[in-house]
């Protein structure tokens, strides 16, 4: 409800916020009384189970941070250098930071039931992939703050850093692909193993590689502020945060109303719309992104002419953004019609 009164009171010009981080202070403070909630229900769940897992400490340790990472981004600053410089704290140390914790848990508790492989194997993986998020997400930061008014050295840090950013998710999909190669157990969900595997290898490309094309000081100089970001943003927060969700609940599902969501035809047809949709919708968003970095930035042409140069690729974005909804439209047919709790017998692993 929280998200929903911000989102209408945002499109109804009701106040006038920061970028990222645009709901009021009102609801701050319930954002903030949600989360703890939250957090305090996972936490006691964990704390109750038999033994204290890597995967489960990493999951927990994520949760904890995403949650004491939004306070930064409450402080009121008359400056807006200052205010930039704490909303970006927020913003990426949630979204190349934390939320990789989050995601990494999942996706070794998923690949754990999925594969079968040995819990000590995945979590070593696990490991390596909290280092490098912490090396890099956290100095990385610095490619925010480029172009607001902060020290100079700020470029090196950020550049060298960002350049590391992607290893934590080429390392993700290694590792996901490893363990399913190394895996002997046949687990009858495709759907859910498919959405694992598409999570890893679909934030690489969107957060990975799309990310390090654009975040050297001297590429960003000319892309910042235009649709090559929004290239990278859609694939990357598609690739490693929602399709996790999916993954999540295409596994949890079946196992907690036993009844097979992963049974028929329009699964597939919902991860394969979906991905594809996205991919067309990133590669629009790219091709108008060169185009206008290049008339805006190098030519010297007005802003709404460079938009009526590049309306073809949003045509095709609008297209390709109906492929994708096709596919949600798809999966959430699927769990409706088939993910409500029934008598029969849970599925035994």
């Amino acid at each position: 409800m929280t998200c929903v009164a911000a989102i209408v009171a945002f499109h109804m010009n009701w106040w006038e916020g920061r970028k990222f981080l645009e709901i009021p202070r009102p609801l701050d403070w319930l954002v903030v009384v949600n989360v703890l909630a939250f957090l305090f229900n996972i936490l006691m769940t964990l704390f109750k189970g038999k033994r204290q897992t890597t995967t489960a400490l990493v999951l927990a340790m994520g949760l904890l941070f995403t949650a004491l990472l939004y306070l930064p981004g409450m402080i009121w600053f008359d400056n807006h250098t200052l205010d930039s410089f704490y909303r970006w704290y927020v913003v990426h140390l949630w979204v190349e930071g934390v939320w990789e914790l989050i995601m990494g848990g999942i996706l070794s508790f998923l690949l754990i039931k999925i594969t079968g492989v040995d819990r000590e194997v995945i979590e070593k993986w696990l490991y390596v992939i909290v280092g490098l998020t912490f090396l890099s997400g956290i100095l990385g930061t610095g490619h925010h703050f480029y172009y607001i008014g902060a020290p100079s050295y700020w470029l090196w840090i950020g550049a060298i850093f960002s350049a590391m950013e992607p290893l934590a998710f080429l390392a993700m999909a290694l590792f996901a692909i490893k363990m399913y190669r190394k895996g002997e157990k046949k687990h009858p969900n495709k759907t859910a193993l498919q959405w694992t595997m598409g999570t890893a290898i679909v934030s690489f490309v969107g957060a990975g590689l799309l990310g390090a094309a654009h975040t050297l000081p001297n590429v960003n100089l000319y892309t910042h502020g235009t649709l090559v970001t929004a290239a990278h943003g859609h694939m990357a927060f598609w690739g490693a945060y929602a399709m996790i969700v999916f993954a999540i609940i295409a596994y949890a599902m079946p196992n907690l109303t036993g009844r097979k969501l992963y049974d028929n035809g329009i699964t597939r047809s919902a991860f394969w719309f979906s991905n594809i949709g996205m991919v067309g919708m990133t590669s629009a968003f790219g091709a108008a992104g060169v185009a206008q970095v290049y008339m805006e930035r190098i030519m010297g042409v007005e802003f709404m002419e460079t938009q009526l140069e590049i309306q073809p690729h949003f045509l095709v974005l609008i297209i390709c953004a109906t492929v994708f909804s096709i596919g949600i439209t798809l999966y959430l047919i699927n769990f409706f019609q088939y993910g409500q709790p029934t008598d029969e017998a849970l599925i035994q692993e």
